[in-house]
Formats: structure tokens, sequence, C-alpha cells
């Protein structure tokens, strides 16, 4: 596999870590969560490492129990806009929702993003699922899954036609003749669908990546379908190494069968880090961590993802599997976090507490000294698993400085991640071409190719 491209790896900045306990620690004040200067430099130090990109996962509703731990923080559109100004290369992925958004307003606030990033900006395609998102939009409950992403597919092939409604060279900037733009090549997109109706063009011009990166989070079989046909990467939430090959293999021709080219779409599985000088070193800050939380906490944290009541679990007994519908997702949750447990916990016949143990966040957790990261990291890679990883470390900053320092370079050493960016933009950093405009003329041609 020497001749694979090298990975892509993005850190996902989850509150202040990816364990729930990690504002406990005391590294950073707890009102950090605010502070775009927090963001900016866990930004600092995975450019310093050369990822490919920082992530924001969010939705439109307060999220957590806050009298536990951090909860909300401000529109990641406006928060990565600060973390572009302060950095140069590395990427910056927006997670914004299909739900309670219009595609219009979405296409200008990423591509503003694109544009002060100069090519740097992605969005993160999701839905949203539960009833509280939706009280706050006038809604009691949340609409259906199958309506939710019948909306989301209208909404990026709305949001792409809105991106491309410039084509590249469209602005002349000739002041000597009086001609600011070429208006043949700005484009209206005239869209009229079931869910939208959108005139365009887009107030926005285009970036040098020609249109943002598009991620897509969710592994329900709406979920492919949209990321398949219109996403270049898919965060994705496989826990077992057979469960992410056949992942892969199954996204790739799903994209191959919407005629595309399956090397420009990125499979990046999350995972959850705990590392330490030595494996005991990370055992034991894992159970740190742990010992905030307590039984009710893992409890919890199993239950919210399957769907069950809480006291229907016993922490060193198996799941009911009696109890979980004939293993059917929740409508109203995530299919990509209930598969992901439910597979981890028959392939390993976990008990509650050891699941806990190895899912943290709804992903992979896996705990070591820097080899034994880089282990898993490059087996996944080499197996055909990943094209790369999200990261999600125990504990902000120190889980990424730790990543940075010590397990990065152990994947240079293995050649296969970059020692220096070679591009400038997140759609170079991805190894991803830059899409023509479907309005330019030969772009059919030039999409096929």
């Amino acid at each position: 596999m020497s001749d694979r491209k090298q990975l892509s790896i993005g850190m996902n900045i989850l509150g202040l870590g990816g364990h729930q306990a990690a504002w406990r620690l005391g590294e950073v004040p707890s009102t950090s969560i605010n502070n775009p200067d927090y963001y900016v430099n866990i930004a600092k130090i995975s450019e310093r490492g050369t990822l490919d990109a920082i992530f924001l996962a969010d939705g439109p509703q307060l999220g957590g129990d806050v009298a536990k731990g951090p909860a909300g923080r401000p529109e990641p559109t406006i928060l990565l806009t600060a973390v572009a100004a302060a950095t140069t290369h590395i990427g910056v992925i927006s997670t914004l929702s299909t739900t309670y958004n219009e595609p219009y307003n979405l296409a200008r606030r990423v591509a503003s993003v694109d544009q002060i990033s100069s090519g740097r900006a992605a969005w993160n395609l999701v839905t949203n699922a539960g009833d509280g998102a939706a009280q706050n939009f006038g809604l009691d409950e949340a609409p259906l899954h199958v309506s939710r992403y019948d909306r989301a597919a209208e909404f990026a092939e709305v949001v792409i036609k809105l991106w491309d409604s410039w084509e590249d060279d469209a602005i002349l900037g000739d002041w000597k003749g009086g001609h600011y733009a070429d208006p043949a090549k700005v484009h209206e997109i005239n869209h009229h669908g079931r869910f939208f109706s959108v005139k365009g063009p887009l107030n926005v011009s285009r970036s040098p990546q020609g249109r943002p990166v598009i991620f897509q989070a969710g592994g329900s079989e709406g979920g492919k379908a949209v990321g398949s046909r219109y996403a270049d990467a898919i965060f994705c939430t496989q826990t077992t190494l057979e469960a992410g090959i056949e992942f892969y293999n199954e996204m790739k021709t799903r994209a191959r069968a919407w005629g595309r080219n399956p090397d420009h779409l990125k499979i990046m599985p999350g995972i959850s880090t705990v590392v330490g000088s030595t494996e005991e070193e990370a055992e034991r800050r894992r159970e740190y961590l742990d010992s905030f939380e307590g039984n009710r906490g893992l409890i919890a944290q199993i239950a919210g993802r399957i769907g069950i009541k809480p006291e229907e679990l016993d922490i060193d007994a198996p799941l009911p599997w009696d109890k979980l519908d004939d293993l059917t997702p929740p409508e109203k949750g995530s299919h990509g976090f209930f598969e992901a447990q439910i597979k981890l916990a028959q392939a390993e016949n976990l008990t509650v507490r050891q699941l806990a143990r190895h899912i943290r966040s709804g992903h992979r957790l896996v705990v070591g000294a820097p080899e034994q990261i880089a282990d898993t990291i490059e087996e996944w890679f080499r197996a055909g698993a990943a094209d790369g990883f999200n990261l999600m470390p125990d504990a902000f900053p120190s889980g990424a400085e730790i990543f940075v320092d010590h397990v990065v370079p152990i994947l240079r050493k293995r050649g296969i991640f970059r020692h220096e960016y070679t591009g400038t933009t997140l759609r170079e950093h991805l190894g991803l071409p830059k899409p023509v405009s479907q309005f330019a003329a030969g772009a059919a041609e030039a999409i096929r190719a």
C-alpha cells in the first residue's frame, strides 16, 4: 500500500476536550469555550503539526447538561472567521444544519469564510433529529428522518449551484475600460424544487479553491446517499476495522455509481484519543477523567447513543438486546452512533462499562503511548478503512499538543503524513481537485474527467 496518498487529519474541537470531564482538569478557564483565543491556540498547535483542518461540531440548540460541563459556544462560521484570520494554512470546518437553515444564507456565510481564509473553508452538512432543536424553530418535534434527508439532498444541490454561480474568471477588474465582471460568467441558478425556489446568483464570488469543501456526517441510508453524491469527505463513526473497511468500500462504490471519481470522496472516521508517554500513563489519565463521571455518567453516555433509558442498563451487564427493537436505530437520534456502538458491543461481547471504555463522544477510543496511537491510525489507513481521521483528544490544549508533538512525528517517519504543507487551500491539503463551475463552458466534460 506504499503508493497510497497520505493521511488527512482534522482536529475536532469538542468543548474543552473530547471527554466530558475535561474542563475539570483546569487546563484553561471554564469560560474558554466562548473565547476565540482558545480556538486560535488549538488551531495554531494543529497548524504546527501540518494537520488539514480544525472542525467544529454544532447544533441549533443547547446540548449537554450545563450542570456537568461547558455547553454551547459562538456560531461556528463567525468563530472560524477569527481562527482563519489568525492562521495561514489550516482549514476551518463549520457544522451547519440543513434542517434549520436556508440554502442562500448558508451558502453566503460559508463562501464568506472561504474568501476571508483564501480558500480554507468547509461546510459539514448535517440534519438535526432531536425535538430540542425543532422547538427553537416553532415546531413541536423534529421532521421525520426521510423528509430531513430529502430536504438535505436538495439543500446541497442548491448550495453547490450558488457556489458555482460565479465562474473562476468572472471578475475582469478592467478599471481602464470600466468592466468589473463579465455578466456572462455570473449565473442565475433558477432552481425550483420540492423544498426550495432560489433564483441566484450568490452575492459572494468564487474563492481560490473554487468552492468550499463539503463534509457530511450521517451514517443512515439517507446520510450515505447525500454524502456519496454531494460531499467531498465523510466524517463517520466506525468502531471496528471490519466495519471501517465495509463502510469505506460501500461509500466508494456509491460515489462511483453517481458518476464520481471515488478518489475524490475522502472517508475520515472519528477517533478519540488519550495519549501518555507509556500505555500505563495513558490508562491512568483515562481513569482519572472517568472518575469524575462515575458509573452514572458512563451509563448516560451509552443510553443517549442507543436511545434507551439509563435505568434499563446495568453497568456490568451486556446491553439489553431484547429491548433494542430488533436493532432498529431510533428515529430521533443518530443512526451512525447507534450502529457504531451496537456493532462494537456485538463483536466483542462487551458490558456497558466496557463499551463506554471503548467509545468516547460516540467514536472509537484509542488509549496508549504515541506509538500505539500511530499503529492504529496506520493499520486503518493501510487496510483501506480510512483516508484520514477526525481527531478528538481527551482534553485541550494538552491532547492536541501531545498528538502534534509525539504522534505526528511517528506518522511522518512512517511516510504516511506530510512534513510540510504543499498547498494553501483545504482542497489541496485533502488532495482534492479544484472543481469546475457547472455553468462554465465545457463543465460537463471537465467534471467527468
